[in-house]
C-alpha cells in the first residue's frame, strides 16, 4: 500500500514538474537527427527523451529479468536431477567392502 502511495506521489510530482517546465519554456528548438532536422517545442523535445530513456530501461530490465527467469529454470532443473540422485543413492543396498 505504502509502495503505491509512493509511486502515485512520485508520478504527480513528475507531472507537476513537467507542467512548470512547459509554461516557462515555450519556445522552439531545432533537433538535428543526422538525417534531418526537426523543429520542436522544449517541452515536446524533452517528453520525447524522457520517453525513450524510460522505454531503454524498460527493455534493458526485461532483459535482465528474463536472463533470471532462465538461470532460475536452469538451477531448478539441476536441482531435481540432484535431489533424484541422491534418492537413487540412498536406496541402492549397502555391500560390504571384505
Amino acid at each position: 500500500m505504502v509502495k503505491k502511495t509512493a509511486v502515485i506521489i512520485l508520478f504527480l510530482v513528475i507531472l507537476m514538474i513537467m507542467l512548470v517546465f512547459t509554461r516557462l519554456n515555450p519556445g522552439l528548438v531545432e533537433i538535428d537527427l543526422a538525417f534531418g532536422t526537426v523543429e520542436s517545442s522544449v517541452p515536446l523535445a524533452f517528453t520525447v527523451t524522457f520517453v525513450m530513456g524510460w522505454l531503454f530501461g524498460l527493455l534493458c530490465t526485461a532483459i535482465f529479468a528474463a536472463r533470471l527467469v532462465s538461470e532460475r529454470r536452469n538451477l531448478r532443473k539441476q536441482l531435481r536431477n540432484s535431489e533424484t540422485e541422491v534418492h537413487t543413492l540412498r536406496n541402492l543396498p549397502i555391500v560390504d567392502a571384505d
